[in-house]
């Protein structure tokens, strides 16, 4: 959704609203220097570590390590989508939104949200009406007080009961086909006449709805025998499965505050662990749990426990749960897996053994990292050398998905002691050869309960990480430093993973007037690199000074392109040594080549 945001539109908002003045409506705020302070919103504390900064229009707690733009925090606090975030910043600032962010609207003014909630309604009366229908839901004993809660429906055996009710007109059946409650007929080969049938048919229909409570979709299960057994709504201008979890809603209805939140595989499992009193329980839409359903999760509670069933589709859909969990598995939060026994799912289960036997089960969940761990132990022979090497080849591409930070090291530290090898020497062995492109969730506090400190002048560049993430760093900092470079060509042709990073940023800060940190970070939140930026925005910057990080922003940049070309030459030189061998003025220049590469990455 926040693709069909206009971008000028974000950075419009952001440039007009004052985070020290929304932040401070929910929390009281205390002027320190430059910043504002107080006790972090997310987490229990009594000596101040949340601060915010006007300047960079961002916020960041040294405690917990929460940390963000206007949006974000609006996100994390009132615990809203995207793009509820930015109609709510957008009604405080006079802002009317565009209409492309109303994705939902058409030109002829009728509301898919409307039309979905009148196909909500239609199904559930024919709920009503149907006996076969309610008597399959009184052999699943769900009762009516849940089929209410979740607005459980029936769709009829019929190829155009719901066209007949809602599509008269051409324009009807228009909408109806772009909300995918309807298909359009094949007609190639000329044996079909054209026209449209309804996609639900004699079908147990579960809506879908969205962090409003409002109807975005609907998955229909067969009520006897039939393929496919579920069969979800389309991608439609309202819905993308990849995003949405069932059950969130009516889950965020029962809980103010969340211990934690079950995710399991079907619809059926979601209402009968809520009929049970298991409120806390979602589903994925027949596909694997991705990272923009982590994100949504994670912006709610620290703990998520998967569920599956214990045979063979269930083991690998943990295992694909687990890969794309990795890069969000940062110190704070809590991953487990719960396997059910063999011919169980939640809802045969629950209605099994009971709630609270059920429950009890969690105590059995195997972390993330225990989970990892045993999977890849299985895979080996720990007796032999071959093995224990084998093992750590396994584990480096998963370890190369994780974020730094305590979880990250504590979990090199067990495969060390299952290796059988100094715990150092593995963490070398397991480092990237080059800067990992899935970003830490939340970074690690580097000056715990203190203030941002401020640096005056020039200092030294050693010690702060590589040439490109100091650059980076000073951009996101400094954006308006970013005029101290003409224009990006100095990096073109560089093909170094993080160097288009930069080259994107350099020319987003400078085609904005008055470039912020949170302007900048708003351009990224789509995109994979999103948090790993913030994460940098959240550190203590280099240099305090504007025309100093301009300097520095500059040497730094030239510094990469030097890189690249004596790097690039090098290659050359070496390349042909191998191939036919080097004359004494080649072999020359390798020799100074080397040596400037040493410098450079020396510093002198």
């Amino acid at each position: 959704m926040a693709g069909r945001i206009p971008q000028s539109f974000i950075d419009e908002l952001v440039a007009r609203s004052d985070i020290v003045e929304i932040i401070g409506a929910h929390v009281a705020l205390k002027k320190s220097g430059r910043e504002f302070k107080a006790c972090c919103p997310f987490h229990s504390e009594k000596t101040p570590s949340f601060w915010v900064s006007p300047e960079k229009q961002f916020y960041h707690c040294f405690g917990c390590g929460a940390h963000g733009t206007v949006l974000g925090f609006l996100m994390q606090y009132e615990k809203l989508e995207f793009p509820e975030a930015v109609a709510q910043l957008a009604e405080r600032a006079g802002l009317e939104m565009p209409r492309e962010a109303q994705a939902a609207r058409e030109p002829g003014g009728v509301d898919l949200y409307a039309l979905m909630a009148q196909a909500a309604r239609f199904f559930e009366q024919n709920l009503s009406d149907n006996a076969r229908a309610r008597a399959y839901l009184a052999g699943r004993t769900i009762d009516a007080a849940t089929a209410v809660k979740f607005g459980l429906g029936y769709a009829p055996d019929s190829w155009n009961a719901l066209l007949n009710r809602f599509g008269q007109s051409e324009h009807e059946r228009g909408k109806l086909l772009q909300a995918g409650l309807i298909i359009e007929r094949d007609t190639r080969g000329g044996e079909r006449q054209p026209g449209f049938y309804d996609r639900f048919r004699d079908r147990l229909m579960f809506p879908i709805r969205d962090a409003r409570g409002r109807v975005i979709a609907f998955g229909g299960r067969v009520i006897d025998q039939g393929e496919p057994k579920y069969l979800n709504s389309p991608e439609t201008p309202l819905f993308h499965k990849g995003r949405e979890l069932y059950g969130l809603y009516e889950a965020r209805q029962a809980h103010a505050d969340f211990k934690r939140l079950m995710i399991v595989e079907g619809y059926m499992d979601v209402v009968r662990l809520h009929q049970s009193g298991i409120t806390y329980a979602v589903a994925t839409l027949g596909t694997a749990t991705t990272q923009e359903h982590l994100h949504k999760i994670f912006r709610i509670t620290n703990e998520v426990v998967f569920s599956f069933d214990g045979d063979r589709a269930g083991r690998a859909a943990a295992w694909r749960a687990l890969e794309n969990a990795l890069p969000l598995a940062s110190d704070g939060r809590e991953l487990k897996f719960l396997f059910l026994p063999e011919g169980h799912d939640p809802d045969t289960l629950v209605a099994a053994e009971g709630a609270a036997a059920f429950e009890s089960r969690l105590k059995s969940a195997l972390p993330m990292s225990e989970y990892l761990l045993k999977q890849l132990v299985e895979q080996v022979d720990l007796a032999h050398v071959d093995g224990r090497a084998k093992l750590a080849a396994l584990a480096r591409p998963l370890f190369a998905r994780m974020p730094d930070g305590v979880y990250r090291e504590l979990l090199a530290d067990r495969l060390a002691g299952e290796i059988r090898m100094p715990a150092d020497k593995l963490k070398a062995l397991l480092a990237p050869h080059e800067p990992r492109r899935v970003p830490a969730g939340r970074p690690q506090p580097e000056r715990p309960d203190r203030g941002p400190p401020h640096h005056g002048g020039h200092a030294a560049s050693a010690g702060r990480g590589n040439l490109l993430r100091q650059a980076i760093s000073l951009v996101l900092h400094h954006p308006a430093a970013a005029r101290a470079i003409r224009g990006s060509d100095l990096l073109g042709g560089i093909d170094r993973p993080g160097v288009d990073v930069l080259r994107t940023l350099l020319e987003q800060a400078a085609s904005v007037d008055a470039p912020t940190t949170a302007m900048l970070l708003e351009r990224w939140r789509d995109r994979p690199e999103f948090d790993r930026l913030a994460e940098l925005a959240a550190r203590s910057p280099l240099v305090a000074d504007g025309a100093a990080a301009a300097s520095e922003l500059k040497t730094a940049v030239e510094k990469l392109a030097e890189e690249y070309r004596t790097g690039r030459r090098m290659d050359e030189l070496l390349q042909k040594a191998r191939e036919s061998g080097l004359n004494s003025d080649e072999k020359a220049e390798l020799s100074f080549l080397l040596k400037a590469k040493s410098r450079l990455e020396s510093g002198s």
